[in-house]
Order: C-alpha cells, then sequence, then structure tokens
C-alpha cells in the first residue's frame, strides 16, 4: 500500500508552504480584532507625524534697522582737469631749445619756435603793396571829383542850350551836342567811381596779405595754452615741424578730477555741490565736491558720468589712479545681513524670506544700499524683522517654518 506515503507527503508540502510563504496572512487570520481605542491612539501619532513633515526648519536672525549715512559707491578713475596736445599750424624747422617732459609751463610760455624762413620777407612785400594802394586812393578820388565837375558843366550847358532853342536863339544842333557832352560826363563819372572801388579793394587785398603775413609768423612760436605740466618733451632742436606735428602735451593736474559712473537707480540721489570723498589704490584718500553729474546716460553701460573736483597743489594725484569714490547722500535706515540671504521671487524681484508671526515663511522686496566686508546693507523692511539666513531658498510663500535663531555674524 504506497498511497498513504504519497498523501502524507502531499499534506506535509501544504503545511511547510502555508508556515513559510503565507505567515503574514496566517497570522492576521488567528489575531483577535483590534480595540477602537487602539485604533486611535496609533492614528494621532501618525498625523502629527505628518503635520510634523510640512514644517520646514530654517536659521534666521533678529534683524534691527539702523540708520547709516547712505553714501553712493563707485569705483573710478582719477583725470586731468585739462589735456592738449599742441601742434603745429605752420611749417618749419625747430630753432627752440627742448623743454623736457615734468617740466611745469605757464601759459603762454613758448614751447617751440620755428624758423621764419622767407616769412618777414613776405610780410614786407604785402606791406609795400597795401601802402601803394593806399597813395592811389588820393588821385582816384581827384579824378572822380573832376568827372563829378565836368557832369555838373555838361548839364548846365544842356540846360542853357534847351531854353535858348526854345526862344528860337539856339539850334538843334547845339541842344543834342551838349546833351552828348552830359552823356560823356556821366560815363566819365562812372569810370572814376570804378577806379576808386578797385583801389579800395586793392587795399583790401593787401591789408589782408599783411595780415596773412602777420599770422603766419606768430604761428611760428608754439605756446602753452594754459598752465600744466609737460607730459612730453617738446620738438627736438633741428627737427621739421608740419602741420598738425606734435610739438608737446600739457596736462593740468590742478585741481585733478575723480570720475565715476553711477547706476540710473541711485543717481537722483546725487546733487551738484554735495561733499565727496575718494581712496585711491595706493591708500591715499581725498575730498572735493561733485561738479559735473550727466543728464545724459552712457547707451551701452546705462550710467551716467559724475565729477569730482579735488585740489591738487602739490601734484601729488595722477591722471589715471583707480578711486573707490563715496558721495555724500541723505541717511537712511537700513539693515546690516548676509549677502547669503538675498534671494529672488518668481518675478525676479530682489529680496529677503521673514519669518511671520505666525511662524510661516514670507518675501519681501528690498533696496540695495551697500555692499561691505560685513555684509550688505538693505532698505525696504520694517524696523524689526526676522530674516531667514538659512533655508530660505527651501520655503515659498506661506509654508510653515520652524525657525531656529542664531546672532548677525555668526
Amino acid at each position: 500500500m504506497r498511497l498513504f506515503p504519497i498523501i502524507a507527503a502531499i499534506a506535509v508540502s501544504l503545511l511547510i508552504y502555508t508556515f513559510v510563504f503565507e505567515r503574514e496572512r496566517l497570522t492576521s487570520l488567528m489575531a483577535p480584532p483590534p480595540d477602537s481605542d487602539q485604533e486611535t491612539a496609533q492614528s494621532q501619532p501618525e498625523a502629527t507625524q505628518t503635520e510634523e513633515a510640512k514644517v520646514v526648519g530654517v536659521v534666521a536672525v533678529h534683524s534691527v534697522a539702523r540708520a547709516i549715512d547712505s553714501a553712493v559707491i563707485l569705483r573710478g578713475q582719477t583725470e586731468a582737469d585739462r589735456q592738449v596736445d599742441v601742434r603745429a599750424e605752420t611749417s618749419g624747422r625747430v630753432i627752440s631749445e627742448p623743454l623736457r617732459k615734468g617740466a611745469f609751463v605757464n601759459a603762454d610760455q613758448l614751447l617751440c619756435r620755428l624758423d621764419p624762413a622767407t616769412r618777414a620777407a613776405t610780410l614786407a612785400e604785402a606791406t609795400a603793396r597795401r601802402a601803394e594802394a593806399e597813395v592811389r586812393i588820393p588821385e582816384a578820388a581827384a579824378r572822380l571829383q573832376e568827372a563829378l565837375a565836368r557832369l555838373t558843366e555838361a548839364k548846365v550847358n544842356f540846360n542853357a542850350a534847351s531854353k535858348l532853342s526854345e526862344d528860337g536863339f539856339a539850334s538843334e544842333t547845339r541842344v543834342a551836342a551838349t546833351q552828348a557832352a552830359v552823356s560823356a560826363a556821366q560815363a566819365a563819372v562812372q569810370a572814376a567811381k570804378s577806379g576808386l572801388e578797385a583801389t579800395q579793394t586793392g587795399i583790401e587785398a593787401a591789408q589782408a596779405a599783411v595780415a596773412a603775413a602777420q599770422e603766419e609768423i606768430g604761428r611760428l612760436e608754439i605756446k602753452a595754452p594754459f598752465s600744466g605740466l609737460l607730459e612730453a618733451d617738446t620738438a627736438e632742436l633741428g627737427s621739421l615741424l608740419q602741420p598738425g606735428a606734435l610739438c608737446s602735451t600739457v596736462i593740468q593736474l590742478n585741481p585733478v578730477v575723480v570720475v565715476g559712473f553711477v547706476p540710473e537707480t541711485a543717481v537722483n540721489r546725487i546733487e551738484l555741490g554735495v561733499d565727496a570723498g575718494a581712496e585711491l589704490a595706493s591708500g591715499d584718500r581725498v575730498r572735493g565736491k561733485v561738479t559735473f553729474l550727466s543728464r545724459a546716460a552712457d547707451p551701452e553701460t546705462r550710467t551716467f558720468r559724475v565729477e569730482i573736483e579735488v585740489p591738487n597743489a602739490d601734484f601729488k594725484l595722477r591722471d589715471g589712479q583707480t578711486a573707490e569714490i563715496a558721495i555724500a547722500a541723505e541717511g537712511a535706515d537700513a539693515h546690516l545681513l548676509p549677502q547669503s540671504a538675498l534671494t529672488l521671487n518668481d518675478d525676479g524681484l530682489l529680496g529677503v524670506r521673514i519669518v511671520t508671526e505666525n511662524q510661516t515663511a514670507s518675501f519681501m522686496p528690498v533696496t540695495l544700499m551697500r555692499d561691505t566686508p560685513r555684509g550688505v546693507w538693505i532698505s525696504g523692511l520694517p524696523q524689526k524683522v526676522d530674516v531667514i539666513v538659512i533655508g530660505q531658498e527651501y520655503v515659498i510663500e506661506g509654508v510653515a517654518v520652524k525657525a531656529t535663531y542664531q546672532e548677525i555674524g555668526q
């Protein structure tokens, strides 16, 4: 009888399968039904855990606004008040000793003298022609007076002949002759006037030639347009200068101008005449006043040029030095916060996220006033506010937060 062992083997296999693969189902069927109080106790911790999962932990600081001097901070450089390349206006060979660069020159001081060559003779010739033309004036005027007198005489004769002809005492031939004499006298007067005008024109042309010769001689001396320093040697002795050739470069460094470019967001905070200071890359500090603020923005950078005039009697300041400029402006209340606390909202506005009284996150736009090594000064926040400094990128408007507070500067 082999049937019983086969049935027994199948039963054992089923029991093993049930205990190994269906243990959880078997246990649940054999366990007593749970009590309703136990279900409630289990559901409450699960709900609490869900609510706690929705609260985001952040790090915030208690920030209090402080009054600061809201100076406009710019980057710029020094520039010479005036700089001119002094160039020749005529051609000639330099006959003056050169002045070396760095030398101080006064206004109208000689920089380069050119060889006059034949210019003096040209002036003498023009002067002689003017004198000759002036001598002809009395002669031309006398001819005009003589022509006018003959015209008057011819008119008298014509009038007499006309009256005698009306009474029958003069012939028509005599009247015609006197009329022809009048016409001839009028032509002579016109010729005399033309001669006088031509003589006067000759005088004016001679005078223009004299002035041109004098101007040409005046161009032989190249002088400094203003007091300043020579940035380059003057032209060397014996060198040939053509019109437009450089004699030297003169710069005026007293006063010196500190130039910066202010963004359009801060241009309305600057006024002409206000105090300003600058710290140079060398560490020197200077003070002056704003003398110019551009009305037109640079088309590429959208910034406005601002100039500060600084005294420089000892010529210690040079052209082209890098400077950090601070222009005085009206004071304001601001918060000092880490730069990392700044963020952008969905509209691209710059601001910070704060912790509200309801312990939720909220975005507030701000205005950046100044960037310092300690942090950034910003305005636009209440006098006292809790600002999120860590975790602000992980929360949005209205999200519940659990803030851990730290001291500013940690």
